[in-house]
């Protein structure tokens, strides 16, 4: 982990350190695993900001206030992640759309057409885990 993403999350409020009377940081043992949550949540597409608010569950294990905060947080980033996807399939669809236009003309153009001019691959099902 570089000291600059150290020093990012510690200005999101991610993570604390203590400083030496020389002013170098110092980080408690349970800093390892908590920035090894926070590398997974941001792996996971969330922002600091909404790290933020899921950090607390980890700080406070037993509040079920906090879980079920925690919980919607989540909710709500896989959400926005569904409509991300959704949208990126159909941008990839109307691309597909204008490749296989851009082929047709190509193909009209070519003094010796190939019968099957670069057609668009079928695109991949999007892959969802249970």
């Amino acid at each position: 982990m570089s000291p600059r993403s150290l020093r990012y999350y510690e200005e999101q409020g991610l993570l604390a350190s203590s400083r030496s009377d020389a002013g170098q940081r110092h980080y408690a043992e349970a800093a390892v695993q908590r920035v090894s949550l926070i590398r997974q949540l941001f792996d996971a597409g969330m922002s600091s900001r909404v790290i933020a608010t899921v950090l607390p569950c980890v700080d406070v294990p037993d509040d079920l206030d906090v879980a079920e905060e925690t919980y919607t947080a989540m909710v709500r980033e896989r959400d926005r992640i569904d409509a991300d996807i959704a949208h990126l399939i159909q941008t990839r669809d109307a691309l597909d759309v204008l490749i296989a236009a851009n082929s047709r003309h190509r193909a009209k153009l070519s003094p010796d057409p190939d019968p099957d001019p670069d057609p668009v691959p079928d695109p991949e099902p999007a892959v969802r885990s249970a």
